[in-house]
């Protein structure tokens, strides 16, 4: 005769820095003894942790991984407790962190100001570390977009009324953070403008207070005004 294994504290993703070490929890209960065992994914590849046999798994945070644990009984039943992430973040150090951080959401990529035509895309990003990891709400002018969840915020095809100012919110059970406030804005596409028409101005001096006579000015003025004819200008010529 065997009774259900019932898991009751499921793991939690995490979001830390590289170096950070930290505890993965499960635990469970059944009418007999408990044997645990916890398996790692990186890449697609799965494999069991070799002594990874505690309730608690102490992790020292280097890379990207998902991470699940195996509880069976004496009489080899099994259950697996949810799959969580471990976000490492490879380019933060711990010194970003607050002195005494108990897993509070700390903001590490704030969204930046765009300008975009109508139809084109936008994509608004943030990041955040935090214990349990973050989870993350877009906001327009103060609104909350009701399916805008994620660190990415993706508009496939901006309208003018997309525009406004947008920021995002990082909780988790321990508070919650916000990024910077950021303007969007969403114009019409410009108009090339259009070449006026090209006018040429010329005036020819032939007489001078304080200075000998040119030689030819109204010939000059007569050569030139034909050859910016010939390259489409409208010539306005003036002699003395």
């Amino acid at each position: 005769f065997s009774a259900a294994i019932v898991i009751t504290e499921q793991p939690v993703s995490v979001s830390v820095p590289v170096g950070y070490s930290f505890a993965l929890r499960c635990r469970a209960e059944a009418c007999t003894s408990l044997q645990y065992q916890w398996f790692c994914q990186h890449q697609s590849v799965c494999c069991q942790i070799p002594g990874a046999t505690e309730q608690d798994l102490l992790i020292t945070a280097q890379q990207t991984q998902l991470y699940t644990c195996r509880v069976n009984d004496i009489y080899k039943n099994a259950v697996f407790s949810n799959w969580v992430k471990v976000e490492v973040h490879q380019c933060v150090g711990r010194g970003l962190l607050p002195q005494l951080w108990r897993g509070e959401p700390v903001i590490i990529l704030n969204p930046i100001e765009q300008k975009v035509e109508v139809g084109k895309p936008v994509q608004l990003q943030c990041a955040a570390m935090g214990v349990p990891a973050p989870s993350f709400q877009w906001y327009r002018n103060g609104n909350a977009l009701e399916h805008q969840k994620k660190k990415k915020l993706w508009i496939n095809h901006a309208k003018v009324s997309d525009s406004g100012t947008y920021l995002c919110c990082a909780s988790n059970s321990h508070g919650e953070h916000w990024t910077n406030a950021v303007d969007i804005h969403v114009g019409e596409p410009s108009q090339p403008t259009s070449a006026t028409d090209k006018i040429a101005l010329l005036v020819g001096n032939n007489h001078y207070q304080h200075h000998p006579n040119l030689m030819a000015p109204v010939t000059d003025v007569f050569e030139l005004s034909r050859l910016l004819k010939q390259l489409g200008f409208q010539v306005v010529s003036l002699l003395d």
